[in-house]
């Protein structure tokens, strides 16, 4: 993902018509989690959620919903949202409108065989890549598009733990939808900096909310 633009939630606005960044909600904040569901990494998020009694939402990609479907009912049955992160996380810059349509479906019809019928689907694209065509297809398919305010960067492994930690605290107030990401590739600077986060604004009278708990029709 190489968009990062924590700072300039007006500027994704400009550029992403109807697309859900930050929310207009007080002493709230949005962990999202994408590519799971993973073993070890995301049970390992759960459980942390539940120390907190915190709701979040799991972008996840089809495949792995499909190798793993035990842990993504356990993201439901935790009561987390879902969203739909394609089927094997295709860049939309790089594939054609109809593919990519396709490819985002059959996630969802993955969901459906493990007997998740969403009232609200909810769609990231992989990389923040996607195109104003396919964006619209989605849109009048009854996808949510849900991008962000502030990236943590966990997947980059030239960043640092602590550059991590701060690339949050630095950026995120009322209603940030942050990213992180539920992979083994991100594990190492998730493992340290999830904690961390959670626990500074646990402190300062934050809860954390899932996109079924938004205002989203207040944005």
């Amino acid at each position: 993902m190489s968009l990062f633009l924590p700072k300039y939630p007006s500027v994704l606005k400009l550029l992403y018509p109807k697309r859900i960044s930050r929310i207009k909600d007080k002493n709230a904040i949005y962990l999202t989690f994408d590519d799971g569901p993973i073993p070890d990494v995301t049970p390992w998020v759960l459980d942390l959620l539940e120390e907190y009694s915190a709701k979040a939402t799991f972008f996840c990609i089809g495949e792995n919903v499909e190798k793993h479907p035990e842990i993504f009912r356990s993201i439901l049955e935790k009561e987390h949202a879902v969203g739909n992160h394609t089927y094997n996380h295709l860049n939309g810059w790089k594939t054609g409108k109809a593919p990519y349509i396709e490819n985002t479906q059959k996630t969802q019809q993955v969901f459906t065989a493990n007997k998740f019928f969403p009232e609200t689907k909810f769609f990231r694209p992989p990389y923040g890549k996607i195109m104003n065509a396919q964006a619209s297809d989605l849109v009048e398919k009854s996808y949510k598009i849900v991008m962000w305010d502030v990236i943590s960067g966990d997947y980059d492994h030239s960043i640092s733990a602590e550059k991590c930690y701060r690339n949050v605290i630095n950026n995120a107030i009322d209603g940030s939808t942050i990213v992180f990401h539920d992979s083994e590739k991100a594990f190492k600077n998730l493992r340290e900096v999830l904690p961390r986060v959670m626990r500074y604004y646990a402190e300062k009278g934050f809860t954390f909310k899932s996109l079924t708990d938004a205002p989203l029709k207040d944005q």
